[in-house]
């Protein structure tokens, strides 16, 4: 029905297009471009929002599982599920071994550090994940992140020392 639509790619497409005005149009036209882009968001986003309404919200938690519907309702403020959640679910979802650490509401930004089982490996760091497909992830699912910071991976614990008892000897030497 639809041809397939990758939504971090038409969010980049969008700064594009906008940054070539900025560098090749002028003031007026810029202003006319971005006031563009909001009223088409305003538009679309208030449509979105009946199609929520009217669908009730055991269709719309349904449709949540999709990176471009996800994206959609996270842009106009319809997600069903909270950011903590949504951010849990690309960190899952992206493949790279993290853990979330925190995340700052204010600012964005978003803490992770590698997996206890990513952090092992061979100690050239390769298997904590590359970070930008966990990115593109986020993008999708939590546009509220809007930088990551990676923490080192926690000193290994060191491994446990059995003790035992010695073997019993039956004859004692005086």
């Amino acid at each position: 029905m639809s041809a397939a639509v990758d939504a971090r790619e038409a969010g980049r497409r969008v700064e594009e297009v906008l940054d070539a005005l900025a560098a090749d149009g002028s003031r007026e036209s810029c202003a006319a471009a971005e006031e563009l882009v909001r009223v088409l968001m305003e538009f679309y986003g208030a449509g979105l929002a009946r199609i929520v309404e009217r669908l009730g919200a055991g269709p719309v938690t349904a449709l949540a599982d999709d990176e471009l519907v996800a994206s959609l309702f996270s842009l106009h403020g319809l997600h069903p599920e909270d950011v903590h959640t949504r951010i849990a679910r690309a960190l899952a979802r992206s493949g790279d071994r993290v853990e979330q650490v925190g995340f700052d509401e204010a600012t964005g930004v978003l803490r992770l550090r590698p997996a206890p089982a990513a952090a092992g490996g061979c100690g050239c760091g390769s298997g904590a994940g590359g970070g930008a497909h966990v990115e593109d992830t986020l993008a999708c699912f939590a546009p509220e992140v809007t930088g990551i910071e990676m923490e080192p991976a926690p000193a290994p614990e060191p491994p446990l020392l059995q003790i035992g008892v010695r073997p019993h000897s039956p004859a004692r030497v005086p």
